[in-house]
């Protein structure tokens, strides 16, 4: 038996056996990783991020968008399409017009559109005009990656310029919901937009890189090597890193900033949001938590302290 397993011969089929076993394994994690990157990031086609409201939502998020309809409903009188061009894409959204001197930008998360927005104009009424955006890559506008944040702060810096031109208005909020507050801050630091007033964020992760990771795990897929070729994709197709984020560059942020962030959140976990703060290089600024509420699911919960919490921060503001 000895002779057998020492024989040059057995050895090397030993050696051929593992190897190709372990090619197999990186084979395997390779086209996964690129599967979850494309599905994660990437509109393979156009139902994908449309403006049709998703199926397969569970009922929280069916009654925020309800809610969200009825709202644009209501206000039907005050809405105008609008249009931009940026970075050479045909970019879509819905400006309401209240007669107001300063005008909130809804900035939604990762899968949603123009009609998720709808529901975070509310703490916004009689204060504000409300520009709601299909971001690139998502409803009617052109696009093919979510980029993070990175990509969409030049559309957001593009966006600002154009109301401002269009409707004469020199102050701006940002609402930015989890990859939507990445782009709003890139925007004011990155774009060095123009006539940012303040920023509000929910669910604001440090680097995307830990969400996707947070995400990994909730899903008990595999994380070590697998969430490094993701973030490859993602440098590969976009030339930006997930291992950079908003906790890198706030430090610089100049403007009012108001983070609200859920106890519960698994994805941007609230030790991180409690870091992204006391780094925030803002003179103003407040962090309010939230005992209820998943990732991007805070209003819904407590729509009272929510609002109430948006309009105090407005009055220190002095908006009207």
């Amino acid at each position: 038996m000895l002779d057998i397993i020492t024989h040059p011969i057995f050895i090397w089929i030993v050696i051929i056996l593992l190897a190709s076993g372990l090619f197999m394994m990186i084979l395997t994690y390779i086209v996964a990783s690129y599967l979850v990157y494309t599905k994660t990031l990437s509109r393979v086609s156009k139902d994908v991020w449309s403006r049709d409201i998703p199926s397969s939502l569970e009922p929280q998020s069916i009654e925020m968008y309800n809610i969200g309809l009825k709202w644009s409903k209501d206000n039907i009188e005050y809405k105008k399409d609008v249009h931009i061009v940026s970075e050479g894409l045909n970019l879509y959204g819905e400006y309401y017009d209240f007669g107001k001197k300063t005008c909130v930008v809804i900035l939604s998360g990762r899968t949603e559109c123009l009609k998720y927005g709808y529901f975070f104009a509310a703490p916004y009424y009689n204060r504000c005009n409300v520009l709601v955006l299909d971001p690139r890559a998502h409803g009617l506008s052109e696009g093919k990656y979510n980029t993070i944040g990175f990509e969409e702060s030049k559309d957001i810096n593009n966006w600002v310029k154009h109301i401002h031109n269009e409707y004469n208005i020199d102050s701006f909020i940002f609402h930015g919901i989890c990859i939507g507050a990445a782009g709003g801050i890139y925007a004011a630091i990155l774009r060095n937009c123009p006539y940012v007033t303040a920023i509000i964020t929910e669910g604001m992760f440090p680097r995307f890189y830990e969400s996707m990771k947070n995400n990994l795990i909730e899903k008990k897929k595999p994380v070590f090597i697998f969430i490094d070729l993701i973030n490859f994709w993602m440098k590969h197709y976009t030339k930006h890193s997930m291992k950079f984020g908003p906790l890198d560059v706030i430090d610089k942020l100049d403007v009012p900033l108001l983070m609200l962030h859920s106890k519960k959140d698994m994805y941007s976990k609230p030790d991180f949001a409690q870091k992204l703060f006391d780094k925030a290089g803002s003179t103003i600024k407040e962090l309010v938590w939230f005992d209820e509420g998943k990732h991007s699911m805070v209003r819904i919960n407590n729509m009272e302290k929510y609002d109430q919490t948006i309009n105090n921060f407005l009055n220190k503001l002095n908006i009207e």
